[in-house]
Formats: C-alpha cells, structure tokens, sequence
C-alpha cells in the first residue's frame, strides 16, 4: 500500500485526504482496529515500536488490525523509515501530512479510516501493550464509546518525576473544576473511539494539536458518551520532545475556548445528544425519578458551597449593617450564584436559552428562602433581647438547611423540569 498524503484544504487547518493506494485484494480482510502512531522526526524509535506492536498485535489480536504511521512533517529519514516497513509489513500503512499537530493527525487518519474501531499511542509505547486489549475490547463489543487508559488510577503503575506527576494532577483538577470532566485522565496517549462515534465529534473538535485529546473527551462526555477507562503501566520518556510550557498554556487556552464554546450554547451539545440517541432518560416507573442521586449529590455540595459563602457575606455586612439588612445582601448574593450553578451541573441546562428566566424563578425560590430566614430572625429577636451571635448563626443554618431543601425540590420540580425546558 503506498504512501497517502494530505494537505491543507482551506484556511481553517483542515486536511483532506489525496490517496493513491493500489486495489486491496478481495482476500485481504478488512481491519478491525486501526492503531494510528503519530511521528515528528522519530528515525531512531520508529522502526523497533512499530515491530514490536505488530509483533504483539499478531500474538495476542484475534481480529484483522492495520498499523497506520501518521507522518507529521518530519524532515528527518523517519517518513522513509516508515515507508521501508509498510513495504515490508503488510499490516503497515502510512500517511504523510505537510504540518505537524497531533490533532491534526488524528483527525485526518480517523476520518479517512475503514476500520469500526480507531485508536492511537505514542510511538515511545510507554504504556505496557498488555492494556490494549482491555483498551478496545469495550468498544468492539459495542458497550462503549470511547477508552482511555489512566495513569492516575489506584490500579495503574506509573514511574516518571515529580514535575510531570504534579502537572498532569494540576491539569486534571483544573478541568475537573471548570469544564465539570469526570474523567481521570486526558493526556495519556493511550486512547480508542468507535469510527462511528469519531464521525459525529471530528468535525466539531477545533484544536490540532496537543489539546485535541480533552477536547474530544469534554465533548464526548456532553454528548452522553460513555467513556471506558482502562488502569495501565506507564514508563516515562526522558527523551520525549513535548515542550511542557508552550503545551501547557495552549491547554489551558483550549479549556478557555472550549468553556465559552459550551457557556454561550456554541457547541450543540444537546443536538449530538440526539443525534447519539443520548437525549435524557425518561422514567421507566411512574413516580421514579431520573438522575436523583447524583443531582443529590451536586446539589449538596453546591448547597455547602452557597451556605459558607452566605455566613462569611453576613458577618462581614452585619458589622455595617442591621441584621435583617446583611440577611438580604448574603442571601440575594449567593441566590444568583447558586441558581446558575444548579442550572449548569446539577440540572444540566446549559447556554444563554431561559437564562434570564431561569434567575428570574430562582429569585422567587430566594424569596422563599428570604422569609424562613428573616421570619427566624424575627422570632429569635422576639424571644430573646441582643441574641449572640453564635446563637443568630445557629439559628439561621437550621432554617438555611430548610429552605435548601424547599429550593431543591422547586428547583427540580418547576424551574429545572425536563418539560419546561422543551417548551
């Protein structure tokens, strides 16, 4: 099979495939998995990782599987490396492409693939073979979309230094904490989708280069995905040419972009949803709610949240302000925080669509919450003359802790209801 080529299609960075293969024989099966490894200027590893994982694949893979080399742009011998073992193997293919990005390599070799399942790894392998397997097994089988393997399970064995090890973690608490991802790890180069799956998200993924890996994930796990993630053995490269800094502000530039992008409704996560038949589930007993427990869980600590930043709000207003008065600023203050946070990841509901309507029904559930808690401290006032302060603090946490669960209950019922949403 000779090489293909792709080149820019327009000015966006998109490639488009320009092929010349030879006929496949009728004989030749069609693969199952296609293993794509991406290569800037890797003369010296190439050759032994491909053999090694052509060896591994033909010992342990009981399906066809291709090899697929993606050349980004060397100007070293690694394209001739590459194009000496496709003809000498004929699992082995390769793909040149005139710019470098991972990204974009991935997205032009994926797209262009005929394989049901696509997957990729770095050409170092320092992930342990032994996990590719369990790696793409999910996804043949139809029970998941997507898998990546994670360095940071309690299963997984790991040796690399200190300052990789403390900017992965940062990196995934920072997306953890402000695009809500749920899973463990997205820069393990180690990943698999469906082909079917990677049709619908490719053409929606904008970054072409080290960020494409999250930005994939974030999407996926918008779009209902689910995510298959496998424990595995992972050996650091010191020879590995990735220039943490430059890398690191072009991710955290990508969660910028990709947290306006799902802020103002610009992804169309709820129409892939559809499209993915990922739309939300609907009771399959009358009367058993959808989601419950983990909209519990979310609520609460949303709730403690809301509740600390209420208390802090009114001991620093009740120094300039009567009791009644800081009351007010600390609850409307956090009520509008609160709303919005319930409405983005406890409830789902995301982009500008009832936003205002939304604060709006919010501000009357604050109203209810306003009168439990001014109507305690009138009759603690009441019964007692110059209450402590830790008495006023006491008092106002039980009825907080009331009116959170009124304002949960509203919140799901009336101002978050799946059916008001639609309407």
């Amino acid at each position: 099979m000779p090489t293909v080529t792709f080149t820019p299609q327009d000015a966006s960075g998109r490639t488009a495939p320009q092929p010349t293969r030879k006929p496949v024989p009728a004989a030749h099966p069609a693969p199952v998995l296609d293993v794509v490894i991406p290569v800037y200027n890797e003369q010296a590893d190439l050759e032994p990782c491909v053999r090694r994982l052509h060896t591994h694949l033909t010992r342990t893979f009981p399906y066809p599987f291709r090899i697929t080399i993606a050349d980004n742009a060397s100007i070293d011998a690694t394209l001739a490396i590459a194009e000496t073992l496709q003809a000498a193997i004929a699992e082995v293919a390769v793909v040149h492409l005139d710019q470098k990005g991972r990204g974009r390599a991935l997205h032009a070799v994926w797209s262009a693939s005929d394989a049901p399942v696509l997957a990729y790894m770095d050409v170092d392998l320092s992930t342990d073979l032994a996990a590719l397997l369990p790696l793409v097994a999910p996804l043949i089988s139809g029970h998941s979309d997507l898998a990546i393997g994670t360095r940071l399970s309690r299963d997984s064995r790991v040796v690399r230094g200190a300052k990789r090890e403390v900017i992965s973690r940062c990196y995934n608490l920072i997306l953890r904490s402000t695009l809500a991802a749920r899973f463990s790890d997205a820069q393990c180069g180690f990943k698999a989708i469906r082909s079917d799956i990677a049709a619908q998200l490719l053409p929606l993924i904008e970054d072409t280069g080290w960020f494409f890996d999250t930005e994939l994930l974030v999407l996926a796990e918008r779009a209902g995905l689910r995510i298959h993630e496998v424990p595995v053995d992972w050996v650091d490269d010191p020879d590995s040419r990735v220039d943490v800094r430059s890398t690191a502000l072009a991710d955290l530039k990508g969660v910028v972009r990709v947290g306006r992008a799902l802020a103002t409704g610009a992804l169309p996560v709820s129409d892939l949803r559809r499209q993915l038949g990922r739309a939300p589930l609907e009771p399959s007993v009358p009367g058993v709610p959808v989601g419950l427990p983990r909209q519990l869980v979310r609520f609460t600590g949303i709730g403690v949240a809301s509740t600390l930043a209420y208390l802090i709000l009114f001991l620093l207003l009740r120094g300039v302000a009567g009791a009644q008065a800081a009351n007010l600023l600390a609850l409307l203050l956090t009520a509008v925080a609160n709303t919005a946070a319930n409405r983005r990841l406890t409830f789902g509901v995301r982009g500008r669509t009832r936003a205002g309507r939304h604060q709006l029904e919010g501000l009357v559930v604050f109203g209810l919450g306003l009168g439990l808690t001014s109507g305690s401290l009138a009759a603690l006032n009441a019964l007692a003359n110059h209450p402590g302060r830790l008495l006023e603090l006491g008092v106002l946490v039980g009825a907080n802790l009331t009116a959170t669960v009124l304002r949960f209950l509203l919140l799901r019922a009336w101002v978050f209801h799946p059916r008001r949403q639609q309407a």
